[in-house]
């Protein structure tokens, strides 16, 4: 491949990116849906003017980093503080129930494999997809009908950013043990280790930032000194701990979230997310899925798996919120509102694939998830809001 045709590449992949996902959003859709649709469409599945290469995998995984820090960035640990225990229990049932649900979904459909082997960490890679949830679609029409700043609202979102914690967790967990060279007492060892050394590096790193801040409030210096904690972190985490990089990175972002040019930084960040890495990322994830391997079995399985992901949050989340004391709607309504996927979802299937732990196939499935997510989501918030006058 000649070097200048990687040029006529990012120009399809942008364009087509960006006019997908204002669609996407004209239709009250995730713009993100529409991005994925445009690398459907340009790549091998439809039209073939794009095809994977390389240079686009390293692009997409600078995005996916990038993503993750932001993500991280935007981490509210006051938030985390204000509702308290209860958020973080809701959010370890919103992680146990889906990544048990995906897990005996697969092993169901396909037959339960003997733990170690290569089809069993398929099966409990599926249900670590199932964990991640995406709640800005929940924010949005939160927003719209004023009931964000409720009690409901504020435990849908602070348990939504718990859940992405110990989701990632999960993930380096699971991708860990399958490493044949790897052995399971290492991988909780270099987990805890690593996690050791985020707060401890984190601390000293949060008070040279903090220190930065002061003398350069508001300069571009930040963010770029961000940025490079971002890929030193996430180098970190792979090359001396076996842990994924997209750990290092989010890790990252949270021991900046709390500094005063956090959102600066993040406004910095997604202005190169936003125009290159974003789109990439996300046209990357259509241009990897192969239409021609979905058989009748695998559209069966992505519409059980879809089934099977709504419900297992809303179970997970709405029973554990009664524990908690919520009465029986306004457990329902977070059930409802933490069962959105998105990019983490995508983020953790892109990792999967990386890692040989699931075939490209997939990726369908999960789109099919976000898609499906995003449209359901929205309609019953706003059925189960219907008539109500407190701020819940």
């Amino acid at each position: 491949m000649e070097t200048y045709e990687i040029f006529k590449d990012l120009a399809i992949i942008i364009i087509a990116a960006k006019c997908c996902g204002i669609i996407a959003r004209k239709l009250h859709a995730p713009m993100v849906v529409g991005e994925i649709v445009a690398g459907l469409l340009i790549g091998p599945s439809v039209l073939g003017v794009v095809r994977q290469s390389d240079f686009l995998a390293m692009m997409a995984e600078i995005g996916v980093l990038m993503l993750m820090f932001n993500a991280g960035l935007g981490t509210s640990l006051r938030d985390l503080i204000k509702t308290g225990p209860k958020a973080v229990l809701i959010a370890c049932a919103g992680v146990v129930v889906p990544l048990f649900g995906g897990y005996l979904l697969y092993s169901t459909y396909y037959g339960f494999a003997s733990k170690g082997s290569d089809k069993f960490y398929e099966a409990m890679f599926i249900g670590v997809i199932m964990t991640a949830t995406s709640v800005s679609i929940t924010v949005e029409t939160l927003k719209e009908m004023g009931k964000l700043k409720g009690m409901v609202g504020t435990t849908i979102l602070s348990a939504a950013i718990v859940d992405d914690i110990i989701g990632i967790i999960v993930l380096t967990f699971v991708i860990g043990f399958k490493s044949a060279s790897v052995e399971p007492g290492k991988v909780v060892s270099n987990t805890a280790l690593f996690f050791l050394f985020s707060i401890v590096i984190g601390i000293v790193i949060y008070y040279v930032f903090k220190f930065l801040d002061a003398r350069w409030p508001h300069s571009r210096r930040i963010p770029i000194f961000g940025l490079t904690l971002c890929f030193a972190m996430a180098y970190i985490a792979e090359k001396y701990f076996g842990i994924a990089d997209i750990t290092g990175a989010f890790v990252a972002g949270i021991i900046l979230c709390n500094i005063k040019d956090s959102e600066y930084i993040a406004e910095k960040m997604d202005i190169s997310s936003y125009m290159l890495f974003g789109p990439i990322f996300f046209a990357s994830i259509g241009l990897k899925t192969d239409i021609d391997k979905i058989s009748k079995s695998l559209l069966i399985f992505s519409i059980l798996f879809v089934l099977v992901a709504l419900l297992t949050k809303i179970i997970g989340c709405g029973l554990m919120s009664l524990l908690c004391g919520f009465k029986g709607k306004e457990a329902l309504k977070i059930g409802v509102g933490m069962m959105t996927r998105g990019e983490v979802a995508l983020i953790v299937a892109q990792k999967g694939l990386g890692v040989k732990m699931i075939d490209s196939s997939y990726f369908t499935t999960v789109i099919l998830l976000i898609i499906s997510s995003s449209l359901i989501t929205p309609i019953l918030m706003k059925l189960l809001y219907r008539n109500d006058k407190e701020q819940a």
